[in-house]
């Protein structure tokens, strides 16, 4: 084994551990949201993607704030958020059109 993969495996957050494997496979959440992107806005859930944005957020800082230091764990952490955040983004603004496209439709109301 060289030397630079021994580094890696003897670190303190290497695929020894769980601060490897726990982030690893956190990467499938954050893949299936990525998936979600195709998906009608109106289908997406809010409680869910604001759970998928918070934890996301949450977890950027613990995972600086552990020791060792986790940058796995951050990293999937920042694309979960961002994802989240995106996909709260998209319902929000299919929300606002329809809910602009209602308004009008009504015509004028006097």
């Amino acid at each position: 084994m060289s030397q630079s993969a021994r580094g890696i495996w003897n670190h303190p957050a290497g695929p020894k551990t769980i601060f490897f494997w726990a982030p690893t496979m956190k990467w499938g959440i954050t893949a299936a949201n990525i998936k979600d992107f195709s998906r009608p806005p109106e289908l997406l859930s809010v409680p869910q993607q604001s759970a998928v944005a918070l934890t996301g957020l949450i977890w950027c800082k613990y995972s600086l704030d552990i020791i060792p230091k986790n940058y796995n764990l951050l990293s999937v952490n920042l694309v979960m958020a961002a994802t989240g955040l995106y996909q709260l983004y998209r319902r929000n603004r299919f929300d606002g059109l329809t809910r602009n496209s209602k308004l009008s439709s009504a015509g004028p109301t006097t």
